[in-house]
Formats: C-alpha cells, sequence, structure tokens
C-alpha cells in the first residue's frame, strides 16, 4: 500500500487532481478541508495544515508515523520541488479564511468591536497558503 493510499484511508479526504487533494485534518474539530497532501513521483508525501498544526502530529493522531509518508529510506538528496502543493489547493483550504475576513470587516464598518486575534489567524493562514503555494505574502500592518 502507499504512503497515499494509508493516509487518506484514514482521513476524510477530496482529490482535487491525480496526484494531490485536500483533507479534513484531523487533530481538531475542521468544518472546513483545511489541509493539503500531494504524492511525490518517487512516492513521498506531502502534507500541509493551513490551520498550523504539524505534520508530525497529523500522522500521529491518525496512528501513522512520519515513516509512513515514505516509500523507503532516501539516500542521496531528492530533486528539489518548484512548488510543493498546486495553488488551487492552497486557495480552496484557505476560502473560508477570506469569509471571515470579510465578516469582520462588515463589523468594523457597522462600528462593532474587531476581533482582531481572529483576523490575525485569518491572515496567518492566508499567508501560508501563499507560501506553500510558493508566492509572496501579506503584510498586517
Amino acid at each position: 500500500m502507499s504512503a497515499r493510499d494509508k493516509f487518506l484511508a484514514l482521513v476524510d479526504h477530496k482529490r482535487t487532481g491525480p496526484d494531490h487533494g485536500l483533507f479534513r485534518v484531523p487533530t481538531r474539530s475542521d468544518r472546513n478541508m483545511s489541509g493539503t497532501w500531494r504524492e511525490l513521483d518517487d512516492g513521498r508525501l506531502l502534507l500541509h495544515d493551513f490551520g498550523g498544526d504539524s505534520v508530525h502530529e497529523i500522522v500521529a493522531a491518525v496512528g501513522l508515523s512520519m515513516q509512513d509518508l515514505f516509500p523507503e529510506p532516501i539516500t542521496g538528496h531528492a530533486r528539489s520541488e518548484r512548488r510543493a502543493f498546486p495553488a488551487s489547493d492552497c486557495l480552496r483550504a484557505v476560502a473560508f479564511e477570506g469569509t471571515v475576513m470579510l465578516a469582520i470587516g462588515a463589523a468594523m464598518m457597522a462600528g462593532e468591536a474587531l476581533d482582531r486575534g481572529r483576523l490575525v489567524v485569518a491572515l496567518e493562514r492566508v499567508n501560508g497558503a501563499l507560501s506553500a503555494a510558493g508566492l509572496g505574502v501579506i503584510r498586517d500592518r
């Protein structure tokens, strides 16, 4: 069984391409699929959570180890990847955060108190998606 098949059998997921997709992060009550996965040509499985949980926490939550993400011991140096995850997966994973930022902006326009903490979390998640897609980041000030 491939690393991809082992992991996807244990999480709620959606394929967005032949070698990549989204998954519901098992370390928390994830309402939206905020994790993304990609299988490399050599069988390695890359995982990223835009909510901030580490890969170690995610694999442990489903009863796997980091070694389960790699088909065999890696020797030598793997070729570098230009971009770890497709930009479309990154955008899908953080689409909800745009809605959060819009709601906070509307509340501000109506004179309501600003939930700065939640706004910062949304911005961090969007920046994480931009970074994983190999793009720049947004400044919060």
